[in-house]
């Protein structure tokens, strides 16, 4: 799993899933060379979907991909009966890989995980994606789990590291082999550097195009001239957690005329001072 992933939004119309909005993004990421999207992660707003649109994102976005790009979906859950029962449906309606959130809330221990995930590996036959996000989850996945379960499970291909120590990513590195793929736009350069992968992506739903040349350079070894598309679009990645994600990319792309539509409680419009930050990103990139 090698590229630019990006993790897309649901959009939303009179309440209910924009799925024409769905496919006109997706069609919009394909045609700007992303190596693959996954639909149903914390971008998506999944965790304020109900279980059937749950299960339809992720059909749709399968069919709207039509096999172009890889199709990740994220089927993760502090549940292993309701992280499992997702993950099947994805593997049944022809998902290329699953994105797998360590258990939040209930923080269980390295065991835990061990366990959590490998009953998902044995029960599945889908490439998996371990997803390490410890400010969301309070729970770190350690490198020698991540060890572990790639050692062990043959579908354990890659990790979304979106914890900001350079120093977890080279422990990774150093056990194994695994692909790592950044959780942080912004540190995206500097994990490639350290020998990543790629990216699982929130700006990259607007800058496609820019991003996937980054990266690409990035595995060219032409960091040069990655760092200057880096530094160009720095104020943007900087613009999308100015408050939670989504609200940041739904308001961008609300502004740009992109399929969006509203947010879902608890989730709530972005302050106007910092929509006025934004709009100065966007602005300098020419994106409105």
């Amino acid at each position: 799993m090698q590229g630019v992933f990006p993790a897309i939004i649901t959009p939303f119309k009179d309440g209910k899933v924009d799925f024409e909005g769905l496919k006109n993004n997706i069609d919009f990421l394909i045609e700007n060379g992303v190596s693959g999207i996954v639909p149903m992660g914390t971008t998506g707003e999944s965790p304020t979907l109900t279980y059937t649109e749950h299960n339809q994102v992720i059909e749709k976005a399968v069919e709207f991909a039509d096999g172009r790009v890889k199709v990740i979906a994220g089927t993760g859950s502090n549940s292993t009966a309701e992280a499992l029962e997702f993950s099947e449906h994805a593997e049944d309606v022809g998902a290329d890989g699953i994105l797998l959130i360590s258990p939040y809330y209930n923080k269980p221990t390295q065991e835990g995980l061990k366990r959590h995930f490998g009953a998902i590996a044995e029960a599945t036959n889908i490439p998996m994606v371990l997803y390490n996000v410890p400010s969301r989850t309070a729970l770190n996945i350690e490198p020698e789990t991540v060890k572990y379960l790639y050692d062990e499970y043959d579908t354990v291909q890659a990790v979304k590291e979106a914890n900001p120590s350079m120093s977890q990513v080279s422990e990774i590195k150093d056990l194994c082999d695994i692909n790592i793929l950044s959780g942080n736009d912004e540190l995206t350069l500097p994990i490639m550097a350290l020998g990543g992968s790629g990216v699982i992506s929130v700006v990259a739903n607007i800058v496609p195009k820019e991003f996937v040349e980054m990266v690409e350079l990035a595995q060219a070894g032409k960091f040069a001239e990655a760092q200057k598309i880096h530094y160009e679009l720095f104020p943007l990645m900087k613009s999308m957690f100015l408050e939670t994600n989504p609200i940041p990319i739904k308001t961008a792309m609300n502004l740009m005329g992109k399929p969006s539509g509203e947010l879902r409680l608890p989730l709530t419009e972005m302050a106007e001072s910092n929509k006025e930050i934004l709009k100065k990103s966007l602005n300098d990139l020419k994106l409105i």
